[in-house]
Formats: structure tokens, sequence, C-alpha cells
């Protein structure tokens, strides 16, 4: 019904009324991770927040122990609960409340990891239109576990930062949520709940394709890179996944501070142009992101980029610092300099017509491994590929020694193809390869002083190299020569 009023004072009393009316009656509202069926890291302290009216005081109760926390918001609206965790368990229930209560159902105490990264992380168990992912049908159909919970920050590509990110649903797993969630991200979560005896494992997927390292960082570490344009309110969006700072912004500065047991990452090929900035700008975004979380050195494990002829790729460059072996290399190097890393190598699955492998399982079983056996503590088992550890020369052979490989390496009894050997005058050649326990002899009768080895140093090559336990081995170089070396 349509109510006229006479007195344009009345109408302003009646609008003042209603605002009034609204204000008072509020409730608070909750970030957009903090919703039913959402999984809490274990035997921590975890915050929880969100907003209400400036001073509010607001409350929560935890059903597990029976505990009442008391805050009040800040100027800006925003209040931050920091209550305590028990040991794995649930389903529970967590009342927060300003005299008008919101309660969040079906909570499990558990295992919580942020999985980001940018197509490869993100491509589902279903796979891409007309890319897929192999044989994923039993996976799916055998994947419902009320235990393992799945949530996916919306993509947002913006400018300005985000107090929140936009409204997603954590989900318990069945064939339905686990077909349109990350692959990579499922593989990893599966192992963990199932070595750990069905502990609940909550996995948070925030990833965008195509997305580029800078778009992942905040606009003053990336200060420090000064080569590297950061765009200011009013700029255009050109590439949503490519603009420095973007992605930050809109995703993954609103789920800062959610508590976690650590990271997975399967990022670089939109980098792969420019590894030796890379190289600075990855070690710097590990160390930041931890900072701004607030969890200390959490565990963080990535994924090294397959192999891929990316010349296919506009603008077509081939050879030099187009060469992805460099940008492999890259990641490579890292895993010595990022405290609490672990690298899974891909080197046996890349595809040279595609830059999505099939074979997801490999990325996130492997990067399991390394959760499981450095994070968790199980052993028994091998968990990272041998890693080139020195290189000696003796006449005119290389040897070159790998450590991580306790059972010794093999090629499955098939010649080893990708060696190659270089002098003074930094041109390699074709080497013979041989194992000897955990070291490989090289050399080549062009070659009578060696003083370099590289070992799968191409754009596309398939691995040949790997532990007993069946890990690839990452391509290498022994030298720090520049990109013109051939």
């Amino acid at each position: 019904m349509l109510i006229k009023y006479k007195s344009p004072a009345l109408l302003l009393g009646c609008l003042c009324l209603c605002l009034f009316s609204n204000i008072a009656t509020a409730q608070p509202k909750l970030a957009a991770l903090f919703v039913d069926n959402m999984v809490l890291q274990q035997q921590s302290t975890v915050q929880v927040w969100g907003w209400d009216k400036p001073s509010a005081a607001v409350t929560l109760a935890s059903s597990w122990n029976k505990a009442s926390y008391k805050t009040v918001a800040g100027a800006d609206g925003k209040f931050v609960f920091k209550i305590s965790t028990p040991v794995f368990g649930g389903p529970y229930q967590i009342t927060v409340s300003d005299g008008k209560p919101i309660t969040i159902s079906n909570v499990l105490i558990g295992e919580v990891w942020i999985c980001t990264g940018q197509s490869n992380m993100e491509m589902p168990m279903k796979g891409f239109k007309g890319q897929p992912i192999f044989n994923p049908t039993d996976y799916i159909l055998t994947s419902k576990n009320k235990n393992i919970r799945l949530y996916t920050v919306p993509r947002s590509s913006t400018i300005e930062l985000q107090k929140d990110s936009k409204t997603s649903k954590w989900l318990e797993a069945d064939p339905e949520s686990v077909a349109n969630f990350s692959a990579t991200g499922y593989y990893f979560g599966r192992l963990i709940n199932k070595v750990l005896d069905n502990v609940p494992v909550g996995l948070i997927h925030c990833s965008y394709s195509g997305s580029s390292i800078q778009a992942w960082m905040d606009a003053t570490t990336l200060g420090a890179f000064p080569e590297i344009k950061i765009p200011v309110k009013g700029d255009t969006i050109k590439q949503v996944s490519r603009t420095p700072t973007t992605l930050y912004n809109g995703m993954l500065a609103p789920i800062l501070g959610y508590g976690i047991k650590g990271a997975i990452w399967y990022q670089g090929e939109s980098n792969y142009d420019n590894p030796a900035q890379y190289e600075k700008l990855f070690e710097t975004y590990v160390k930041t992101i931890r900072t701004q979380w607030g969890e200390g050195d959490f565990p963080f494990y990535y994924c090294q980029i397959a192999p891929y002829d990316y010349a296919q790729l506009p603008p077509y460059n081939k050879g030099g610092k187009y060469n992805s072996a460099f940008l492999r290399d890259a990641q490579r190097k890292e895993v010595d300099k990022i405290p609490n890393s672990g690298m899974a190598v891909l080197m046996d699955i890349g595809e040279q017509i595609t830059i999505h492998p099939a074979h997801k399982e490999a990325g996130g079983t492997r990067m399991a491994y390394i959760a499981l056996a450095k994070t968790y503590g199980i052993k028994g088992f091998n968990a990272l590929s041998p890693a080139y550890d020195n290189l000696s020369i003796k006449n005119d052979q290389a040897i070159v020694k790998f450590k991580d490989c306790p059972n010794g390496i093999t090629s499955y009894f098939k010649p080893l193809t990708t060696f190659e050997i270089a002098g003074n005058d930094k041109h390699f050649y074709p080497a013979k390869a041989v194992i000897n326990g955990s070291t490989v002899v090289v050399s080549a009768p062009e070659v009578k002083s060696p003083v370099a080895v590289r070992y799968a140093f191409r754009d596309f090559v398939v691995g040949e190299l790997y532990s007993t336990d069946g890990l690839p081995v990452s391509s290498f170089r022994t030298d720090d020569w520049d990109y013109d070396a051939k």
C-alpha cells in the first residue's frame, strides 16, 4: 500500500525512525567463511570475525567447551574473537550474538589447508570443457565423506581492498561437490584424511585461472619491485587474473587469519617468461603471506610446473629465458630458501599440447606425501623427490650426486637421453649418463674438461630419472650461466 505524506517533516521523521529501528535490530554479520559445515583448525587458537554497529557488545559461545567469549566492535564495526579449539571432532555449534544470535551448525574440528594458485589448482575433478582429468569418475563416485569439507572462494579481481570475500558455502564431500572442486586440492585432502584415520579435513580453495603471482600480492610488498606497475583507484583492470594486487584484494586478503594448518600452491605458468623475477617474487610472497596470516612459518608445499611447449602461446617466444626449464629451476632452488617448504615434482606428467596435465592426482598426492612426512610425522616411506646435491669432476667425467634418495635412483632400466654436458665454452652437448647408486656419471666425447651438467632442461620433456620409490627427479642445471648458454 502506498502512503502519501502531506508534511516533509513527517516523512523525514518516519525515515529516521525506520533507520533507527533497523540499526537497533541489526545483528552481527560474520565474514563469508563462517557458515554451516565449516572446519576449524584443531588444538589451536583461531579467529572468528565479522561486523556490527560500532562499539556493539558481541558474544560467542562454543559448544565443545561450553565457553563464552566477549568482545566489542571497533570504530569500523569489526569484531574479532580468538577462541581455543580441542582435538579433532564434532559436529559442534557456534553462536555469535549482540542480542540477536547467529548460529553456525555442523562445525567440525580438524585439519585446515588453503589451496591456491592458477588454473592447474583451479581445474575441477570433472575437468575443464574439452580438457579432461585422467580417470576421475571412480574418485567422484566414492567421494562421499562428511569428514572432508570443501570451500571455494568466489572469483574476484578488484583494485580496491575488500574487507570480505563474496558469499560461498562449506560443502560436505560428495559426488556433486567434489566434481566441481579443485582436483589437486581434493586429491591432497583425500589422502590426508585417509592416512590420518578420517580426521576431518577442511580445504579452502582460492585460485584463479591464468593468474600471475603479482596478482596475489599486496601493493606494499610489491613496492620493493619498481619494475611492477601497481594499479591505483580509477585504473582499468585489463587482465583480471594478471593485474598486480587485484586477486589479493578481492580473494586472498579477506580470508587472511582464518585458522589453518598450512598451504598448498600450484602456480608459475603465467610467470614462465621471467624466471629471475619469479625467483625473488615467490620467496617474498611466501614470507609476506605467512606474516600477514599470523600463523608463523606454517607448512607451504607447492607443485613445480610441469613441462609444456610454451612456444605455442602468444607471443610465441622461444629459447633463452623462455625455456620454462628456467622457471622450474627457480622453483627447485626455492625449497632451500623457504623454511618449512616442499616441492612436488611433475616431470613425468607434462603434456606437450596442453598446459593442463590430465594426471592431476600426481600433484595432489605428492604434496600430501610431503605433508604426511614433514607436518604429520608419518614414518616408513620416502616423501621427497631426489634432488641435485653437488657436482664433482674426475678427468673427462662429471659425477652428479643426489640427495633425498635413501634407496637410490633409477631410470626403470631405460637409457638416459636428456643429460647434457658442457665445458668452459658454455656449449652443451648430448651426454652419456650412467646411474651408479645415488649418482649419475655424465660424459661426452666433445667435452674433455667438463664444468657443467644439465638434466631434462627443455621446455617440454618427459622425465627419465626417479627415486626407487617412484618419485621423479626435477630438471636441473649445475651452472648459473645466463639464458643464452647453448
